[in-house]
């Protein structure tokens, strides 16, 4: 009975998984989740960790926006995404 009420959950929850989702740095959520699981396992430092990690997070995003408002102002395009993959025709080729 438990297999019949997962499985349509399960495909429905990935179905809303975004597709065209863009790589942001994570911020102070994200960093601070991971710290707080790294310190829970590193000795029961679980706030610590998460503290550390939020501040991580914020100083990680923070560089981020700053790297894209210059690169805005600047007129470079953005190299986060690869429209073409590494050894693909029409990819620029490597020089070693």
């Amino acid at each position: 009975m438990l297999k019949f009420i997962l499985a349509p959950a399960l495909a429905l929850g990935l179905l809303a998984i975004p597709l065209g989702a863009e790589a942001k740095p994570g911020g102070c959520l994200k960093y601070g989740t991971a710290g707080a699981v790294a310190g829970h396992y590193a000795g029961h430092h679980g706030v610590m960790g998460a503290v550390t990690g939020c501040a991580l997070g914020i100083h990680k995003r923070r560089e981020y926006k700053r790297e894209m408002r210059t690169q805005h102002q600047s007129g470079v395009p953005t190299t986060t995404q690869r429209s073409v993959a590494p050894g693909a025709p029409g990819a620029p080729q490597s020089t070693y």
